[in-house]
């Protein structure tokens, strides 16, 4: 059964409504100790701050301003570095329009990378929550169990 199955057939809803109905209520403590779950697995807050493995593509994501024009010549290096400057200021406007989707698209990959670590950080807290809860819950069975007999 999908999701969309019970969306688009309200019989089908119904009836898993109407069987849910018939579920005995659990024991309060049980309820309880759900509670407390649930509460301890909320997503805190979003940071605000960006990962750090994403500090420094996110510092290059606009490629439409290039670093200072600088030349390792000694005697036309300063020619060089005046050409550099003089045909950026002159063609910058072309070059901004020319790279704007490259932006665009470099804004947007950084942008999903963020979601996927958030996600993967979410995941990995979630695990370690569950991976708890059932440890615990086998070590209640354990203790529960009554011992071997020996033959």
């Amino acid at each position: 059964m999908r999701v969309d199955e019970l969306l688009m057939e309200p019989t089908l809803a119904q009836e898993v409504a109407d069987e849910a109905a018939r579920l005995p209520v659990p024991p309060a403590q049980e309820q309880e100790r759900l509670r407390q779950q649930l509460e301890a697995s909320e997503r805190p807050p979003r940071d605000t701050a960006w990962p750090q493995v994403l500090q420094a593509p996110r510092e290059k994501q606009d490629t439409r301003y290039a670093d200072p024009a600088t030349s390792h010549r000694p005697v036309v290096g300063p020619v060089l570095v005046f050409a550099k400057r003089s045909f950026r200021r002159l063609f910058q406007p072309f070059i901004n329009e020319v790279m704007r989707r490259q932006v665009e698209f470099n804004e947007a990959l950084l942008d999903s990378l963020a979601l996927i670590y958030d996600e993967q950080r979410e995941n990995a807290r979630a695990q370690a929550a569950w991976r708890k809860d059932i440890s615990e819950r086998l070590e209640r069975l354990e203790q529960a169990r009554p011992p071997d007999r020996e033959r």
